[in-house]
């Protein structure tokens, strides 16, 4: 946090073979820790020497234990100020000199020791809520078995080729993404999504890499690299993730990076006039005193901890939130609108009756439909498709009547296919409310301008539902239900999930016009299955994709997607939330309020040197306490947490985009080179991304950015302080620079609804 500028240079690879770094496991590893524990004795025996009486030997004791706590931010310090660039650093520097100048030893070697344990346990703190992405990485097992050439082989994960058919026996671990071609097994996905309950699958399903294999022996046909795979992707996306910032860290910036320069002319200030009006080498001390009050530590640090904890815990209970102004919107909720199919269902519909005019026959009408739903991608045409025996022949010309249905041509006939109020019914409408009252969604079926058939689907509601409505109103958040059926089939399936606000029968964009109504100037959300409502997902305050796992689109586009399939995670993940920023409002007024109290005592001598160093220090120690708390979330029964860290990993994934927050500092050909390099995930933790420090500020303006005198980039500041690399890869800030939109984001494949 105090010294960092530009990220440093990626790490190369590890040699084949090598024994992978798993990063700091203990907090006596920390380097910052371990320079303030030498010093801390060092500070003991000058005060001990002291006392028998040998002051010159104490004296040099102390300064020794001084310089020592020192070397863990002066040096870094010192090299950015080269380039004209302070941050917190220059300012304890600037405290820890002046004090050795006035003969204060022993406070100054104080000021370096707690700040440095300060630092220490900030990196610590940071790495450790960082090890859900490890675990995630873990569940990658070392080798698969691949058919190759009739025989079998075991390779590592990244030899695996596209078309590759990979052997997965009971017990085992899916090393990427594929689709079964033979055999049948149950997979456990707890680690991914968070559900305890197995999944049956079996030819033509798909499988994620990180399932285990709870059955029989199974062919998957590999449809993706393991560096690209969908576990791949959840870890490269919450890299990213975690340093997007929301308006609670835009405003710990905003109050921050003016703060530094401010603290200096104000420390100046003090020093100054109140050598004016007394003893110049009292108020001297006085002004280094304000200069430590003033220090804006834990605000720097207030926000960013609790993002990186609150979003690294919700990923390891199958919810992807995409970075702080997401999880800052996520608690700001209080209404949610949830679509029907495949929200509050399960999207597994299946027909339940067909009623037919005079004379045609049954499987003739099913027929018909099913040559118009073999070019629909609407949720309820499978479920026709499935109810009809042997070979469909496709009808010709068929055409999309969004919110309506079909048309086509199918031998010389005319065919359409939709909604009741689309197509009417005729004799069959005591048969459409009858079907529709038991709640149904019912599509007519039309040949040549005759109705022919009223097909019922039902798509079961989901077992969980009405307790996860019911936990979204403890919470105090409004839920409405949006779906383009009809008002009798909404009405039915809603009053079995609880939900009293039913709006039916509503094309696409009428659901993204209906949310400000809903919305009352309240913050909502819109819960879809990621890829049909994409107005409404884009026009709400937040989007919610609802069982993303394995849909690119949605875990790529959404700002929070749910991987698994249990509506559940919707209120926890909208609790953890509003806890998360709950905390980061708490950080944010202590950090403040510790500043606001201790400037005016270190200003009038109440409070010396020490006492300022100490309260400040331990102001900062409390922040990162009260953010890590923002990794803790409660379970819920049926639902379970990733696997704790353990062990190596085995796949590489590419680097997040490199984009810095800072303008002195934009990446240089050779960085830009460097980061397109693919890196290895057995690098250490301290590899990843951490927080993005308190922005360093320039001192010379006329600079411009990224021009061969703007040393800021250099490797030698670039390396000065590995621990606390980042990587502020944007992608949101990056489609702002080039004119991007927020509806830009959210562009998808949209469905017809009917």
């Amino acid at each position: 946090m105090s010294n960092a500028c530009c990220g440093p240079v990626p790490a190369s690879p590890p040699e084949p073979g090598a024994e992978p770094d798993h990063g700091l496991q203990r907090w006596w590893q920390v380097r910052e820790l371990q320079v303030a524990a030498v010093a801390v004795v060092l500070l003991a025996a000058g005060w001990m020497i002291g006392r028998a009486g040998a002051d010159v030997t104490a004296t040099v004791v102390e300064l020794i234990a001084a310089v020592v706590a020192a070397s863990t931010f002066v040096p870094g310090a010192l090299k950015n100020l080269r380039y004209r660039r302070i941050g917190v650093g220059t300012l304890m520097t600037i405290a820890a000199i002046g004090a050795v100048a006035l003969g204060e030893i022993p406070e100054a070697a104080m000021l370096g020791i707690l700040f440095s344990i300060a630092e220490g346990l900030e990196h610590y703190a940071v790495t450790r809520t960082r090890r859900g992405l490890r675990a995630l990485l873990s569940l990658v097992p070392p080798t698969a078995t691949v058919l190759r050439g009739g025989a079998e082989r075991s390779v590592a994960p990244d030899e695996l080729v596209l078309g590759d058919l990979m052997l997965v026996r009971p017990g085992e671990r899916a090393a990427t993404d594929g689709v079964i071609r033979s055999g049948r097994t149950s997979l456990d996905l707890s680690a991914i999504t968070g559900e305890s309950v197995p999944v049956e699958v079996g030819p033509g399903d798909d499988l994620h890499a990180g399932a285990i294999n709870g059955g029989g022996a199974i062919e998957v046909e590999v449809t993706a690299l393991a560096s690209d795979s969908s576990l791949a992707r959840i870890v490269h996306i919450v890299e990213e993730a975690q340093e997007r910032k929301g308006s609670g860290q835009r405003l710990a910036d905003t109050i921050a990076t003016p703060l530094v320069p401010a603290i200096m002319i104000l420390a100046a200030l003090v020093a100054a006039l109140g050598s004016l009006l007394g003893d110049p080498m009292l108020w001297i001390e006085r002004g280094l005193v304000v200069l430590v009050a003033a220090s804006p530590c834990a605000l720097a640090i207030a926000v960013p901890l609790t993002v990186v904890a609150a979003i690294g815990a919700s990923s390891r209970h199958g919810a992807l939130i995409k970075g702080g102004a997401a999880l800052e919107e996520l608690g700001r909720i209080r209404v949610v609108a949830l679509d029907k199919t495949g929200t509050l269902t399960r999207n597994t519909p299946r027909v339940i009756a067909v009623v037919t005019a005079p004379g045609v026959d049954e499987s003739d009408a099913l027929t018909a439909a099913a040559t118009l739903e073999a070019r629909s991608e609407h949720p309820l045409a499978q479920a026709v498709l499935d109810a009809v025996d042997g070979m469909i022949t496709p009808a010709d010309e068929v055409t999309a009547i969004p919110g309506h249905g079909l048309t086509g041509d199918l031998a010389g006939t005319t065919l359409r296919l939709g909604k009741p109020g689309w197509i009417f019914p005729g004799a069959l409408a005591a048969d459409v409310s009858r079907l529709q009252e038991a709640g149904a969604t019912v599509v007519m079926v039309e040949r040549d301008g005759a109705v022919i058939a009223a097909i019922a689907v039902r798509d079961e509601l989901r077992t969980e539902a009405p307790d996860a409505v019911d936990q979204l109103r403890r919470l105090g958040i409004d839920v409405a239900m949006l779906t383009g059926d009809n008002e009798r089939t909404a009405g039915a399936l809603a009053a079995d999930a609880g939900i009293t606000t039913v709006h039916a029968e509503l094309l696409p964009e009428d659901k993204a016009n209906l949310l400000p109504t809903l919305s009352r100037g309240r913050k909502i959300a819109m819960v879809g299955d990621g890829i049909n409502d994409a107005p409404a997902l884009a026009s709400a305050d937040l989007g919610i994709a609802m069982g993303a796992m394995g849909t690119d689109v949605a875990i790529e586009t959404a700002e929070v997607a749910l991987m698994g399939e249990d509506l559940r995670h919707l209120p926890q993940v909208l609790a953890h939330a509003r806890r998360a920023r709950r905390i980061m409002l708490q950080n944010i007024g202590f950090s403040l309020a510790i500043i606001a109290v201790l400037i005016p005592l270190a200003a009038t001598g109440v409070l010396g040197l020490a006492t300022v160093v100490f309260i400040h220090e331990s102001a900062e120690v409390l922040v990162i306490a009260n953010a890590i708390r923002a990794a803790r979330t409660r379970p819920i029964a049926g639902l379970t947490t990733a696997l704790a860290a353990s062990g190596p990993v085995h796949v590489t994934i590419a680097p997040a985009p490199h984009t810095l927050d800072d303008a002195c500092c934009p990446p240089t050909p050779e960085r830009a080179h460097t980061d397109s390099v693919v890196r290895s995930s057995t690098t250490t933790l301290e590899s990843l991304p951490l927080i993005s420090p308190l922005p360093l500020i320039s001192l010379d303006l006329s600079v411009p950015p990224g021009s061969s005198a703007c040393g800021c980039c250099s490797d030698e500041v670039a390396t000065s302080s590995p621990e606390f690399a980042r990587t502020d890869g944007d992608p949101l800030r990056d489609s702002a620079a080039t004119g991007g939109t927020r509806s830009h984001r959210r562009t998808r494949s949209t469905r017809t609804r009917r």
